[in-house]
């Protein structure tokens, strides 16, 4: 486990990440809301929620730092620092590749925060509507 991305992650997987429910449905535990405040956080940024979605709206859910400079007016390194704020919060998985870095999505960090706000079931939805 040499891996230098592996301590980032561990909090977000032993966290209960993957057995997040929605707030509606029951209250969470100490453990999941420590897993999900970084994330949430993370996010709260305005530059790091438009990083996420041009991240997720890329092709492959996959961008490297070059197609993402050019959405903003912040230099390379500010980017990279937001970046990596997400990358330790669990959102994205990074890999080198020669000098770039591309970001790549977590698709069981997207379902848990989906899932999150989600509704706690048909009922509560329908009552809402009716």
């Amino acid at each position: 486990m040499s891996k230098s991305s592996a301590p980032s992650l561990l909090p977000l997987l032993e966290g209960g990440l993957e057995s997040c429910v929605p707030l509606a449905r029951e209250p969470m535990g100490e453990a999941q809301v420590d897993a999900i405040v970084p994330m949430l956080k993370a996010v709260a940024d305005p530059v790091r929620l438009r990083l996420l979605s041009l991240v997720l709206a890329h092709e492959g859910a996959e961008a490297c730092v070059c197609d993402l400079l050019p959405h903003f007016d912040l230099s390379q390194p500010t980017i990279s620092h937001h970046l990596k704020v997400l990358h330790d919060a669990g959102l994205l998985h990074r890999e080198k590749r020669g000098t770039w870095v591309f970001y790549l999505a977590r698709p069981e960090a997207m379902d848990a925060l989906g899932s999150l706000f989600a509704a706690a079931g048909s009922s509560s939805t329908q009552a809402a509507g009716a």
